[in-house]
């Protein structure tokens, strides 16, 4: 399967048959090592020749045949790269219909194709605030992951984990109905680990809440109206028995070993400060 050669300055590479045809016919007199770009060698060849001529001995000759023995039998990819120095492989095979086609896909400038979804590494890569987000949030600066998560949902609003993200720092800010907002919107999207939901640390602010067991028998997500209709049935004769409701429910994590007693400690110091 031959090959097609360029140098790099364009000029064109020696041909491995013409220098085995120059080899056997002129080889006597190194015509063939002047083609090859080795004129040293043919001086010595004319050299020999000189000599062997005034000793009726055709050394020359032989070494030429020798050489076109050589040069037929030698590989277009040996030499190639034994004298076409500086030159580079096209390689493109002149009777493959398939390798001239997959060349032309190859050089053609990469397009979207209308209509067609992006890619998930494509949307991630156009969604830096999702990777800025969770750094933020591991770094504890949860006022500075929500803004990021916040800008991440509005380039990508179907995105699941940023709807779970965003609800885990909700919740350790106490904001409840953003975090069962997205909680709910996560489950919407496809979003499954209930078990995640139900044990995660980051979570307990939303498992203590009043209306954590009709949004967990609901399937994780919200009723029309939950979260509208316990702030409107917040009044302050109520105050106490949600608080007791609160405490109730964070002793029952603490003691099914879903809260430590740091964590405990913390949540009810937070619950007794809103009182």
């Amino acid at each position: 399967m031959s090959r097609n050669y360029r140098t790099r300055k364009g000029n064109k590479p020696k041909s491995r048959k013409l220098a085995a045809l120059l080899a056997l016919v002129g080889g006597s007199v190194g015509v063939h090592k002047f083609y090859l770009n080795q004129p040293g060698q043919g001086i010595m060849f004319i050299f020999l020749f000189t000599i062997a001529a005034n000793l009726s001995f055709p050394l020359t000759a032989v070494l030429g045949i020798f050489d076109a023995f050589r040069l037929f039998t030698m590989s277009d990819e040996q030499f190639h790269h034994k004298y076409n120095r500086g030159a580079y492989v096209n390689p493109t095979h002149r009777d493959s219909k398939v390798e001239r086609r997959r060349q032309r896909q190859m050089s053609r400038p990469e397009r979207t194709v209308r209509g067609s979804k992006p890619t998930r590494a494509a949307v991630q890569r156009a969604n830096p605030f999702k990777k800025s987000g969770i750094a933020k949030y591991k770094d504890f600066d949860l006022d500075g992951a929500i803004i990021d998560f916040s800008k991440g949902l509005e380039i990508n609003e179907q995105d699941v984990a940023l709807h779970f993200n965003i609800a885990n720092a909700y919740s350790l800010t106490e904001q409840k109905e953003k975090a069962y907002y997205h909680l709910d919107k996560a489950v919407e999207l496809g979003f499954t680990d209930f078990d995640l939901i139900s044990t995660k640390d980051d979570l307990a602010f939303v498992r203590i809440q009043p209306e954590w067991d009709a949004f967990k028998e609901n399937g994780f997500q919200l009723k029309r109206g939950m979260m509208s209709s316990a702030a409107a049935n917040a009044n302050p004769n109520q105050t106490d028995d949600v608080l007791l409701s609160q405490l109730n429910k964070l002793s029952e994590l603490r003691k099914k070993g879903l809260l430590s007693e740091d964590e405990f400690m913390l949540e009810r110091k937070r619950l007794m400060n809103r009182r």
